[in-house]
């Protein structure tokens, strides 16, 4: 097992991806402070799985309000860092999935609220995405049985894919571990999620860099 991790490090992934389950370990591993989101409570999720154009907006808004509400007071605690911090996510998916979810006006309005909202927020010191096949996200979807999840369409899954992507190869404040393991489970193979703790011990440059198991 890797004897450090970032300061700050953010577990991020399509849904599905596994980022809550990983988090929670290594957090734990670690003996690190775990910042995980709170979602299930957003009234706006199960019709907009089913009518996605119709609910998007508030949706998305109910999201940006809490993850900001979250943060906010997670982040400001002076004790911190001091042992570090995982999260399953980063408030920047906010904006990422908005941008795959709300029209062009919708999507101009809520970036203007989504920049005043993000101003303040440390940056983390590393990001590992989870990347999956849809097949395999679907798969995951269904065994975790959320009721509000199971519309989620093929096409919803590919898009957040592409979002996240596109913000990566753009992306130069931080380094990016992109960590393709196709439908490998870290939950019951110990060797493969030791190999994932190590990697994440290690320097990477500013950018996204990819790896497959």
């Amino acid at each position: 097992m890797a004897t450090s991790l970032p300061p700050f490090l953010a577990i991020e992934g399509n849904i599905g991806a596994g980022k809550t389950t990983l988090a929670s370990r290594l957090a734990a591993d670690h003996n690190r402070r775990l910042i995980l989101e709170e979602f299930s409570d957003n009234p706006f999720l199960p019709p907009f799985y089913r009518e996605p154009e119709r609910y998007a907006f508030p949706v998305e808004l109910f999201f940006m309000a809490e993850r900001h509400k979250q943060l906010q007071s997670e982040l400001a605690q002076a004790d911190l860092f001091t042992n570090g911090v995982v999260a399953d996510y980063l408030f920047i998916k906010t904006l990422l999935f908005a941008r795959n979810s709300l029209s062009e006006e919708e999507f101009r309005l809520f970036s203007r609220l989504f920049k005043v909202m993000d101003a303040g927020f440390p940056n983390p010191d590393l990001i590992v995405y989870l990347h999956r096949p849809v097949e395999v996200l679907q798969a995951h979807i269904a065994k975790r049985g959320r009721s509000y999840e199971q519309d989620i369409s093929d096409d919803y899954l590919e898009s957040v894919q592409t979002a996240y992507f596109s913000y990566f190869r753009g992306q130069k404040d931080f380094p990016v571990l992109v960590l393709d393991l196709g439908d490998q489970d870290f939950t019951t193979d110990e060797a493969l999620y030791q190999w994932i703790s190590g990697l994440l011990g290690e320097v990477y440059p500013v950018g996204m860099t990819m790896v497959g198991v």
